[in-house]
């Protein structure tokens, strides 16, 4: 073969190559791919002791005697590509198909990080609160959170490690479906920030504007103006979501509900959120105060009195004579 052909012949390989290339490129990927919403059902458990780290079922948790007073146990929406679960998990979703189910172990290092030896600490007992001071008790120092492993007069020894740290952890999943409903993808999110989903609904509004327009004063350009605005009628779309006291109490939604609310409103594509607390009518018995209150004080009100003193087993007469004397001691 001359030097000419198999010129001729690499030049063709590398254009069947890029041919290749180009066409497995423009192959839609299969299964599920990050930023997609689905719903999984999971248990993650320790390796080593079968210790229950997280669950959705409520079955587990309850036969693990998990409080779940402010939780609901039920599959969680997450948006893959985001962090809401263990990197390796994720990575075992993305591709699969909805009714897929699998069984990660995930190293120490990758879940709760490797012990710590230089994370457990000796302070004074003066730093704790009475009442945490105690083995085994949770508290706060200086911004950590550790709990206690022994205490001893003026002295406590406080582990600063995750109580769960140096444990490899099983996470057994099922890809329950996926969840293309945009008010289901919020309330998705809701539930895993705030471990229950409130009631939301989606509509378009029409609000009133301030916007910016351009003046016509074009006189002189090098003097600043006052930007000039007017009030347009516009339509966004709103997330109203019904406030909870369950809700309300969150620590992660009172301080963080600005991000929260961000965050959903970036993933869902609405324009603003509106939290609305509903209060429920007291049905008739305000009108039985209201009732109370008008017999006490309107007309007939002496009638009502003495039925009252009457129904109380009260003399009425002996109760004038007492404060008539009262009045002539004075």
């Amino acid at each position: 073969m001359t030097e000419e052909e198999e010129a001729e012949t690499s030049a063709d390989d590398v254009e069947t190559e890029a041919e290749d290339t180009e066409a497995e490129e423009s192959e839609p990927e299969s299964g599920f791919q990050p930023g997609d919403f689905v719903k999984i059902a999971y248990t993650a458990r320790t390796v080593e002791g079968d210790q229950l780290v997280d669950t959705t079922d409520a079955e587990v948790a309850e036969e693990e005697g998990v409080d779940a007073q402010d939780r609901e146990f039920a599959p969680r929406t997450i948006v893959l590509g985001e962090g809401h679960i263990f990197g390796a998990v994720e990575d075992a979703i993305i591709g699969s198909e909805a009714g897929e189910e699998g069984d990660v172990t995930i190293p120490a290092e990758e879940a709760f990080g490797e012990y710590d030896n230089d994370a457990v600490e000796t302070i004074s007992a003066d730093k704790i609160d009475e009442d945490d001071r105690y083995p085994g008790a949770h508290v706060h120092i200086d911004g950590r959170h550790g709990y206690i492993s022994t205490i001893v007069g003026g002295r406590a020894r406080v582990d600063f490690n995750h109580p769960l740290a140096g444990e490899d952890v099983e996470y057994e999943y099922e890809v329950v479906e996926e969840v293309d409903d945009r008010e289901e993808q919020a309330a998705g999110l809701f539930g895993m920030y705030l471990e229950t989903e409130p009631d939301l609904w989606i509509e378009t509004d029409e609000v009133e504007e301030e916007v910016p327009v351009e003046s016509d004063d074009d006189d002189d350009d090098d003097e600043e103006t006052e930007p000039e605005f007017e009030t347009e009628v516009v339509e966004k779309e709103t997330l109203y979501v019904e406030s909870t006291p369950q809700m309300a109490m969150n620590q992660q939604w009172m301080f963080q509900k600005q991000q929260i609310a961000q965050d959903v409103m970036d993933k869902v594509g609405v324009d603003r959120v509106i939290v609305q607390e509903v209060i429920e009518g007291m049905g008739g018995m305000m009108g039985g105060m209201g009732g109370m209150m008008g017999g006490m004080g309107g007309a007939g009100g002496e009638a009502d009195l003495e039925a009252a003193l009457e129904d109380a087993d009260v003399d009425a007469d002996e109760i004038v004579e007492e404060l008539e004397a009262e009045a002539g001691d004075e």
